[in-house]
C-alpha cells in the first residue's frame, strides 16, 4: 500500500512582469501563499570576484508583516537567523543552474517578498526566482548584454511531509506543516537532479521507507510546477 496521500501541489500560478522596473518580475502563488520576486541586474561583482571575469547571484527574502495570521515586526536590525538561512539556500539553488562565468562581471539580485504566508514560502520563493530570472536573463540577451544564455536547467522545489497518519502529502499549507511529524524541502532542477534536500523529524525518526515515500511525492509534485513554469514563460514569447 502506498504511503502517499497526496501528491498533487496545491493549485499553482506565476504571474509575470509584475513590476515594470525589475529586469524580470513574477508572482509567485502556491495555493494561498503569494511571494513578490523581482531579478536586479548590477554591473559589477562582489569584491571577491573581480577581475575574474565572472558574475554572482544572490538573493534576498524578507516576509510581510501581514503575511502570518499575527503580524511580524520587519527585520530593521538586520535579518533573522531563519531568513538568512532561506536566503542562503535561495541564491545556493540558482546559482546551481547558472553559468557563472557566461554572466560577465555582474550580479543578479532576486528579491523574494512574501505578501501572503500560508506554508512553503521558500520553496514558493525558489520555483518563483527561476522564472523571474529566466525573464531577465531573456532581456540581457535581446539588449545584446549577454552573448549566451548562462541558463544550464530549470529550478523548482516543494515542501513535502508526514502527517499524524503516517501519510505523506505535497505542498504543505500553514495548517499541515504545524501539525506534520516530518517535514521536508526539495529542490530539484527540471531535468530531475537533486540540488538540496532538508529534512526534520519533529516527533518521531522516520524510517528509510518514509524518506523514499517523500521523494517520490516530491519528484510527482514537480513535474507540476515546472509544467507551470514552462506555461508561465511560453506565454512570454
Amino acid at each position: 500500500m502506498s504511503l502517499i496521500k497526496r501528491h498533487e501541489p496545491r493549485l499553482i500560478k506565476f504571474t509575470p512582469h509584475i513590476n515594470p522596473y525589475a529586469y524580470g518580475s513574477v508572482l509567485a502563488e502556491f495555493g494561498s501563499t503569494k511571494v513578490h520576486i523581482t531579478a536586479s541586474v548590477q554591473e559589477s561583482v562582489p569584491p571577491f570576484l573581480k577581475g575574474k571575469g565572472q558574475g554572482w547571484m544572490t538573493a534576498e527574502y524578507a516576509m510581510l508583516p501581514s503575511s502570518t495570521h499575527t503580524r511580524s515586526d520587519r527585520e530593521r536590525k538586520g535579518a533573522s537567523g531563519r531568513t538568512q538561512e532561506i536566503q542562503r539556500l535561495i541564491g545556493r539553488a540558482l546559482r546551481s543552474i547558472v553559468d557563472l562565468n557566461k554572466l560577465g562581471e555582474r550580479t543578479i539580485m532576486i528579491d523574494c517578498d512574501v505578501i501572503v504566508a500560508d506554508g512553503g514560502t521558500r520553496t514558493t520563493s525558489i520555483s518563483g526566482a527561476y522564472v523571474a530570472l529566466e525573464i531577465a536573463i531573456r532581456r540581457l540577451m535581446k539588449e545584446g548584454l549577454l552573448k549566451e544564455n548562462p541558463i544550464k536547467d530549470g529550478l523548482c522545489a516543494i515542501s513535502v511531509g508526514i502527517n499524524s497518519q503516517n501519510e505523506v502529502i505535497a505542498d504543505l499549507n500553514y495548517q499541515e506543516d504545524s501539525s506534520c511529524e516530518t517535514d521536508m524541502n526539495i529542490v530539484m532542477t527540471s531535468s530531475g537532479r537533486f540540488v538540496e534536500i532538508q529534512g526534520t523529524a519533529e516527533k518521531e525518526p522516520f524510517s528509510m521507507e518514509h524518506l523514499t515515500a517523500l521523494i517520490q511525492c516530491a519528484q510527482s509534485a514537480l513535474t507540476v510546477v515546472v509544467r507551470e513554469q514552462k506555461a508561465a514563460l511560453a506565454s512570454l514569447v
